[in-house]
């Protein structure tokens, strides 16, 4: 099955100049844990989560709503594009320790997310369970 056949096409985002706590306010609004930063043509910059807030912005003496999404967001983008098979986003999500990944066109331009929980709602081959013991084994100290 390619991927396009279960990512989730409309897609909350956010511009890099907005602000943390614009981005906060956006996610609580539409309980969201993350965000797709793009740029006035859609092309995916980062992405931002409610974890990146959390670490970035409260932890840290500031003014969130001074503080710009770009300096804040994990400007990392790990992306598919539609006609790949899903086998292929469940690698890069294990690979990258993500439970969500983007799919983008060949401009870098946001198509759709895809999820972990889009995965294990169509899954029938048991796949991801094995996605989701790779994303979240941790590193273990030797």
């Amino acid at each position: 099955m390619r991927c396009e056949k279960i990512m989730t096409a409309e897609v909350v985002t956010i511009a890099p100049n907005d602000s943390a706590q614009q981005a906060a306010y956006m996610m609580r609004e539409q309980n969201l844990g993350f965000l797709p930063v793009c740029d006035p043509d859609g092309r995916v910059l980062g992405t931002i989560t409610d974890r990146d807030l959390a670490i970035r912005v409260c932890s840290e003496a500031g003014d969130a709503s001074a503080i710009p999404v770009a300096e804040v967001m994990t400007s990392e983008v790990v992306a598919c594009l539609p006609d790949e098979e899903i086998t292929y986003a469940e690698r890069l999500m294990a690979k990258y320790r993500k439970s969500r990944i983007l799919v983008v066109d060949l401009a870098g331009r946001l198509l759709g997310v895809i999820s972990l929980s889009d995965i294990v709602t169509r899954d029938s081959n048991k796949h991801a369970a094995r996605t989701l013991r790779k994303i979240v084994v941790r590193e273990t100290r030797p």
